[in-house]
């Protein structure tokens, strides 16, 4: 800095030196370097939480109707994992509602668990499941009838 006053002042009195092209680069670089020493400021970012998580709600239903599978499977399509209660319902509805939700649950490449008697848990993929009890949805055929509740 010092250099450029000296030689502004020496061309103001007409004492100008002609100016090579390696003082041209010199002067080039310093520019760039005073230019990337500067903190870079952005304005109008956002800042935001990185580890902020959206709350998930899980869904619980009670079919009473074969109509009710496809709200079931919406709500998996939603993203949403679903309890199913079909301790009530009739064994054939049951079969019809666990054929049509589990095929659904497939397609979204979700996964399912028999949570009790006529009970069970739908969760799309972007959940997991933990637990020791998947392995006792299919009975000794391979079978997952045996599981819903005998009406």
């Amino acid at each position: 800095m010092g250099r450029k006053f000296m030689d502004k002042v020496m061309s103001m009195m007409g004492f100008e030196d002609e100016i090579t092209e390696e003082e041209i680069i010199e002067e080039e670089v310093e520019k760039e370097t005073e230019r990337a020493e500067e903190p870079r400021q952005r304005k109008g970012a956002q800042v935001f939480s990185i580890h902020s998580q959206k709350q998930m709600k899980v869904v619980i239903m009670e079919p009473k109707s074969f109509d009710d599978s496809q709200n079931i499977a919406d709500q998996l399509k939603n993203r949403r994992p679903v309890i199913v209660n079909l301790e009530t319902a009739e064994k054939s509805l049951a079969k019809r509602i666990v054929d049509f939700v589990s095929g659904t649950t497939y397609a979204l490449n979700g996964s399912m668990q028999k949570v009790g008697n006529g009970i069970f848990l739908f969760v799309p993929n972007n959940v997991d499941i933990a637990g020791e009890a998947k392995e006792d949805i299919l009975d000794e055929k391979g079978l997952l009838w045996s599981v819903i509740g005998q009406k």
